[in-house]
């Protein structure tokens, strides 16, 4: 009798850490592609952006999508992606000239809605609360872009918010997974810098230097994820993408008003270009080293794969995950 309660006990803990365990389904892929846009509408509506003048679209939770080449962009680049809903979504292109597209109707035609064909203009990342909507640019002079939307990107205007923000230089942000800026819940953009210099902004005046690996070309903050729970926390990644696999200054645990800095007692296992929270607690990052999982807030943090992939992204309204890199790599993370 004793033995077969033991066996119980053995099988019921072997189910449970099976059941917990998290594993990264591949869904599709394009040769030669590039993705570090990532818009997860909901359960079904995936969409997804990036090189050759590339979009991804899924109205099925991924069981299929349809690829689209943008015509008049077929050799553009665009990083980041902003989604509405399965037929609206607006696309953002970096380098000369800055382009943001818009689709009103499944990725079938694109309007142009923005260009700047400024010297230097490199756009990086763009966020979204409702119909509100910025985009944060390279600094041109050392002066930060920024412009902004009340219409769903449907028209844009230049932002003075970052008028009297002087950056350092070798400063600028990465356009890695399109995340380096979010908007809070009172519509105020806190972004994070990289490069030789990697600083924290959440105010015209306020801007903070970040615990995290800089001084190099390479370093620094990559992703910013505001939490779902409390708006005034959230989590810096990056580190060095020249060594992908190097776990210092990787990441930091902030809070603003006032601002704080925590270092995780298990940093994520190399450079992650992307961090996402799954709920309050549980946390995604991922870069070209791999994909890890956090269940307490960001404090300790487990690999799950050594796959490489760019951004990772929850649903906006829904509870799955997804993830996309090179080759045009769309995957799925199941718990």
């Amino acid at each position: 009798m004793l033995i077969k309660i033991k066996v119980l006990i053995f099988l019921f803990i072997l189910v449970n850490c099976k059941s917990s365990a998290q594993e990264i389904h591949q869904l599709t892929s394009a040769p030669k592609i590039s993705i570090r846009g990532l818009s997860v509408v909901d359960d079904n509506v995936i969409w997804a952006s990036g090189s050759s003048g590339t979009v991804a679209r899924s109205t099925n939770g991924g069981k299929d999508f349809q690829w689209l080449k943008i015509k008049d962009y077929e050799k553009r680049d665009f990083r980041d992606i902003e989604a509405f809903d399965s037929n609206t979504a607006i696309i953002m292109a970096v380098a000369e000239p800055a382009v943001i597209l818009k689709t009103k109707d499944g990725g079938q035609t694109w309007k142009e809605v923005f260009r700047d064909t400024t010297t230097g203009m490199f756009l990086d990342a763009m966020d979204f609360v409702g119909d509100y909507g910025t985009v944060i640019g390279d600094p041109v002079n050392k002066k930060i872009f920024m412009a902004y939307t009340e219409d769903f990107g449907d028209s844009w205007k230049i932002s003075s918010i970052t008028n009297n923000i002087s950056v350092a230089d070798g400063e600028a942000f990465f356009a890695s997974s399109g995340t380096n800026i979010k908007l809070s819940n009172a519509k105020f953009p806190v972004f994070v810098s990289g490069g030789k210099k990697s600083s924290l902004y959440f105010s015209s005046t306020s801007n903070h230097i970040l615990p995290l690996l800089q001084g190099e070309e390479s370093t620094g903050a990559n992703s910013l994820a505001l939490s779902p729970g409390k708006s005034l926390k959230g989590i810096v990644v990056g580190g060095d993408f020249a060594k992908d696999t190097a776990t210092a200054g990787n990441c930091t645990l902030i809070t603003l008003m006032p601002f704080t800095s925590q270092q995780p007692k298990t940093p994520p296992h190399g450079y992650r270009s992307c961090v996402e929270y799954i709920t309050e607690n549980k946390l995604i990052t991922c870069g070209t080293s791999g994909v890890d999982i956090s269940t307490d807030g960001g404090m300790n943090w487990q690999l799950i794969s050594k796959e490489s992939f760019h951004v990772c992204q929850k649903a906006k309204k829904g509870k799955s995950v997804f993830l996309a890199g090179n080759n045009g790599r769309i995957a799925k993370l199941t718990w």
